[in-house]
């Protein structure tokens, strides 16, 4: 059975950083594309960043050059450094699996980051 856990959410204030980690069991994680998504309050689930089987790493342009998406294959764990968190990052921020980057097919339960002004 795979699963993903998220950890490392959080409250903080604008401008402070957070490491969010997805720790995987069932899968490994250098052989599928691991993603970050996240989703606030009344909006839909939004992509946030990506690495692949390669190495090769996605942002969306909103949190392009603030967040930075990692992966420790002797962990078997994807982390998601963000810094310079804005109040607009406010969300619960899930991992995902799959097998390419536009086909998740196993995602975590969510963890909250709470950002405040």
């Amino acid at each position: 059975q795979v699963q993903l856990v998220e950890s490392g959410g959080g409250l903080v204030q604008a401008g402070d950083s957070l490491r969010l980690s997805c720790a995987a069991s069932g899968r490994t994680v250098s052989r599928y594309t691991m993603a970050w998504f996240r989703q606030a309050p009344g909006k839909v689930r939004d992509f946030v960043a990506r690495i692949s089987r390669d190495y090769g790493t996605y942002y969306a342009d909103s949190v392009k050059g603030r967040f930075t998406i990692s992966r420790d294959n002797a962990k078997n764990t994807v982390y998601l450094q963000m810094n310079s968190l804005k109040p607009e990052d406010t969300a619960i921020y899930y991992c995902a699996s799959g097998p390419m980057a536009v086909s998740y097919d196993t995602w975590g339960q969510g963890t909250q980051v709470t950002v405040s002004s």
